[in-house]
Parts: C-alpha cells; sequence; structure tokens
C-alpha cells in the first residue's frame, strides 16, 4: 500500500465554540486511512505573543504551511477578527478554504461561501472527503 499524504490543516474557529472544533478534530483523527497534522490554533495551546502584530506573523506563518484551512462557518464567524483574518490570509496565500456548516445552521456567512472551494455539512464523511478532494 502506497504511503498516505499527510494532509496539513488548519482548523479555523471560535474558542468560544470549540467543542465544534473538538468534533472535527476527533473526525480527522479517526478518520480511516487519513494521516493529518493540525496547524490550528487552540484555545490550550495559544501563541505566545505579545500585539497583534506579532500574532498575525504567526497565524499567516501557520497557514503558510497548511494544504488547505477547515472554517467552521457558524454565525459568529461575522464578528471575528481572527476568522476573518485566517480567510484573508488563505485567499491571499493561494490556500483552499473548506467550509463546514453546522448542524442546524440555515445561514451562512457569506464570507466563508463566497471564499470556500467547497461547502460540506456536519458530517465526518463529507470533511475527510473535502480534504482528500481540494487540499494541495
Amino acid at each position: 500500500m502506497p504511503e498516505l499524504k499527510n494532509y496539513r490543516l488548519l482548523i479555523s474557529h471560535s474558542w468560544k465554540y470549540s467543542t465544534q472544533y473538538d468534533t472535527i478534530l476527533e473526525w480527522l483523527n479517526t478518520a480511516s486511512n487519513f494521516k493529518w497534522s493540525n496547524h490550528s490554533v487552540s484555545a490550550d495551546n495559544p501563541f505566545n505573543t505579545k500585539t497583534k502584530t506579532a500574532l498575525k506573523e504567526q497565524l499567516t506563518q501557520q497557514i503558510r504551511g497548511c494544504n488547505a484551512i477547515i472554517v467552521v462557518s457558524g454565525m459568529y464567524t461575522l464578528y471575528s477578527e481572527w476568522i476573518d483574518y485566517e480567510i484573508d490570509t488563505a485567499i491571499e496565500l493561494g490556500k483552499p478554504i473548506i467550509g463546514v456548516k453546522p448542524r442546524g445552521q440555515e445561514r451562512i456567512p457569506s464570507k466563508v461561501s463566497n471564499n470556500a472551494v467547497v461547502m460540506v455539512g456536519w458530517n465526518s464523511n463529507s470533511v475527510v472527503q473535502a480534504v482528500r478532494d481540494y487540499a494541495l
């Protein structure tokens, strides 16, 4: 069997809604025949930066090293400076954005839907398949 590709992914999320992030982590960690590296910045392991500029530089480096970013497209995305920055940086660096629509959500922020290469539902198989299909 050939060696599995290691997908380097950043999961863009709001720390206030970390259960969604945790769910996607579980899906990726338990997917069959799937290998990945987590480039996300979690509330448990934040960057040790002192300024907003330094934080932006760190985030840019994280995204630069990724094959794709996954954006949980909750409506809170509209109000998150950091998710907005991650989306803009992914676009600037030519990184594919995989949008994930949370279960039961009827509306999607246009910032996500207009820039995602694909929007998938809240389903482990859909997220994993989108990574396989669209991550560079």
